[in-house]
């Protein structure tokens, strides 16, 4: 059992959630975010419900790369090593491009791309050092393909990020004394804070509870990836790699 898990993100939304599932588990938790009121919040409500376990809180601008891995490491002495990292910090603001919306665009790059760059590199080391561990990245479905509007930026990074954490997963290729897993997630629409009043996901999306514990089945299982919920997301993810544009275009 992976006992000891960071995760990034953690105030609300699927970070919260993965949370609160992965605490009724017996897992000690390392909580990051920047609203470190809701960290809080929430490590008392956990430890509340679970008092067996240990649950630490650091308030983390993942923006900020040298904090990054004071963070990972303070979390290490915490708890005495990390089992597993969960890269889900992101951001969601954008615009499409060509109209003005440069800004939100890159603090959006920065956030999801640069920033999980930073988040990997603190993890990665940390388990080469112990040659055990499992790094979990949080990419999206819209990372199948380049996506219209507003989404354009966000679909590149999540895009990115999956290719760095294959990459990662590539140089533990044939080398022998590592127990040292990548997982890449892809979730479909799951009710958070991220996409709270987007009307046109409603039929495709779940609550906020069923997201989560479908994404940490596939943690505990230590997939190499998977679209979450695999229905109808698994399917729908062939669809929009192979389907011309004309027609993803119009399935976000």
């Amino acid at each position: 059992m992976r006992k000891n898990v960071l995760i990034t993100g953690a105030s609300s939304g699927l970070g919260a959630g993965m949370a609160r599932i992965l605490a009724a588990k017996g897992h000690h938790l390392a909580l990051t975010a920047r609203r470190v009121d809701r960290l809080e919040a929430l490590r008392d409500e956990l430890l509340a419900a679970h008092p067996g376990i240990e649950v630490v809180v650091h308030e983390l601008d993942v923006n900020d790369h040298e904090r990054v891995f004071e963070v990972f490491k303070q979390a290490i002495t915490d708890l005495g090593g990390l089992d597993r990292v969960i890269v889900n910090a992101g951001l969601g603001k954008g615009g499409r491009i060509g109209t003005g919306k440069f800004h939100a665009n890159k603090q959006t790059a920065e956030t999801n791309f640069i920033a999980a760059i930073a988040q990997c590199e603190a993890a990665m080391e940390h388990f080469y050092e112990r040659k055990a561990g499992h790094l979990v990245v949080i990419s999206s479905m819209s990372a199948m393909r380049g996506m219209p509007s507003s989404m354009t930026t966000y679909a590149a990074t999540k895009a990115g990020i999956a290719a760095i954490a294959e990459g990662i997963r590539s140089d533990l290729i044939g080398r022998k004394g590592l127990d040292i897993k990548v997982t890449t997630l892809y979730p479909g629409y799951i009710a958070s804070e991220m996409n709270e009043g987007v009307q046109q996901e409603a039929k495709m999306m779940v609550d906020t509870e069923t997201g989560c514990r479908a994404l940490v089945k596939n943690i505990e299982k230590e997939v190499v990836d998977a679209a979450v919920p695999a229905w109808p997301w698994a399917p729908l993810g062939q669809v929009m790699k192979h389907a011309p544009l004309s027609i993803v275009r119009r399935m976000v």
